[in-house]
């Protein structure tokens, strides 16, 4: 029974944590957006004591049923591990624990989250690896999917269903993305939880206190015939029969296979606070209180300290033609001063932070502005460019959706009042400027802040030619002249983002 409640909550979880991520309009949020927030990473990032609290109690009364349950990457490494081991009689064996590489990735992990190293943060971390799997590698399937959908409602009259526009936003996120879920796989298809015991850090944060779990499986030596079947069972590979009938509890994930398979009564999920081992043939317990009280004191501790930000250049991107004449050629991102960080973070420095590289608000964005950095410093982490769309001043999904406080939540009308970046004409670009045309004003007639003005470019001129100018105390950096301009394939106006954000 107890294994049956489990698989049917970590269905239910892991379906809905992926469809967050599918869902590019944003209406599961509303509904499904507090799963999201309950996963570890996340809740130490936004400084969620309730949460943390919340799961390290849960942890320390029954184990660890956060990685069984409520972390998507362990599920799935449990569908994979059920898929490779089915019909088989024999599945796994018991293994010895690799200390030296199970704690020497959480030290890593944890100097990385200290020195705000978030490139390398985001790769180990369990939920932003398949936040960043779902978005890159699911999501443009589902896509499709969708847009076939509306090119047969569209015959039909309907519009049920409306196309989006499936594009690759970043190489190094994708090929990242493709190799974990490639590693997932393997060390799952061969030796089920090896990923969540052996590199996660936050099982290996968990470990810490399921070692001391009120409730746990409990191995009776008088009923066991030392038959190996739980052994076999046990995809966390830390039930040892012949090594003295005893669990590796730091290991376990509470997945209940052991139980459910036991023919002999000799496994049982009871009480068992203050045993040091499962019967008296058993090993004593490691000596792990110093391990114990250092990751209390990393799990609760303050937020990293961030790591300088960085500018990179964003690589041309493939756009559909407009009209029936000629091809429009591609924008192409320009070199920033400082990088765009989306509405409703305060500063650079505290977006990236916070931000855990989990790439929902990535999924969620409309107007496609939003996609990973490739700058190694904030690898992965999302920045705004303007190729494809603009931020629109009366979308918020992104501050809807952030798990984390990375992005806080504002209305559309604080969003016109904040101000991430600002404007700047490059005069040799402008078609204007340099004879191509004599009119445009297309950035000042689509400002939304009113923030850009046509004046005259030389007053005893009697063509009176008007080129484009800014009043930076209205600028948003909301990047509509920048997408807007005809000019190509840079722009004639670049936004530059702002270190620390300014809220009028």
């Amino acid at each position: 029974m107890l294994k049956k409640i489990r698989v049917i909550l970590a269905a239910l979880c892991f379906v809905a944590v992926t469809l967050l991520f599918l869902d590019f309009s944003g209406t599961l949020h509303h509904w499904l957006g507090w799963l999201a927030k309950i996963q570890f990473l996340p809740a130490v990032l936004a400084l969620n004591l309730v949460v943390i609290i919340a799961l390290l109690v849960l942890t320390i009364l029954f184990g660890r049923i956060y990685c069984s349950v409520i972390c998507p990457l362990g599920v799935f490494q449990d569908g994979v591990a059920n898929l490779s081991r089915k019909g088989k009689k024999g599945k796994y064996s018991y293994s010895k624990e690799i200390k030296w590489l199970r704690y020497g990735v959480w030290v890593l992990f944890v100097v990385a989250f200290i020195a705000g190293i978030n490139a390398l943060v985001a790769l180990l971390a369990p939920y932003s690896s398949w936040g960043r799997i779902v978005q890159n590698l699911l999501a443009p399937v589902w896509q499709w999917c969708n847009n076939l959908l509306a090119a047969i409602a569209e015959r039909r009259d309907s519009y049920a269903f409306y196309t989006k526009d499936v594009w690759l936003k970043s190489l190094p996120t994708f090929i990242v993305a493709l190799v974990s879920l490639i590693v997932v796989v393997i060390l799952a298809w061969r030796n089920g939880r090896t990923y969540c015991n052996t590199i996660c850090p936050v099982g290996t944060t968990l470990s810490f206190f399921s070692r001391f779990a009120m409730f746990r499986p409990v191995i009776d030596a008088s009923k066991c015939k030392s038959c190996h079947v739980c052994e076999k069972k046990c995809k966390a590979s830390c039930i040892d029969i012949d090594g003295g009938k005893k669990i590796d509890y730091s290991r376990c994930v509470d997945c209940f296979n052991c139980l459910d398979n036991c023919k002999f009564g000799a496994l049982k999920y009871r009480f068992a606070w203050g045993r040091k081992s499962e019967s008296p043939e058993a090993a004593p317990a490691d000596k792990t209180r110093r391990a114990f009280l250092i990751g209390s004191a990393i799990t609760l501790g303050g937020a990293a300290i961030p790591a300088r930000a960085q500018t990179d250049e964003d690589a041309p991107v493939e756009i559909q033609g407009e009209g029936g004449f000629a091809d429009i050629i591609p924008k192409v991102a320009p070199k920033r001063s400082m990088e765009i960080t989306p509405f409703g973070s305060e500063s650079v420095e505290a977006f990236y932070k916070h931000c855990t590289a989990c790439q929902l608000c990535v999924s969620v964005c409309p107007n496609d502005v939003l996609r990973p950095s490739k700058n190694f410093s904030h690898l992965m982490q999302p920045e705004m460019s303007f190729e494809r769309g603009y931020c629109r001043p009366e979308c918020v999904k992104c501050s809807e959706v952030c798990p984390t406080g990375a992005i806080l939540k504002i209305t559309p009308e604080e969003k016109t009042q904040w101000k991430v970046g600002t404007a700047s004409i490059q005069t040799m670009l402008c078609l204007v400027e340099n004879g191509e045309v004599e009119e445009c004003g297309n950035c000042s007639r689509h400002c939304p802040v009113g923030a850009i003005h046509m004046v005259r470019k030389d007053r005893e001129d009697g063509k009176r030619v008007m080129v484009p100018s800014v009043e930076e105390e209205l600028c948003i950096g909301c990047g509509a002249c920048e997408n807007l301009c005809p000019a190509r394939p840079i722009s004639a106006i670049t936004v530059n983002g702002y270190q620390i954000h300014h809220k009028a």
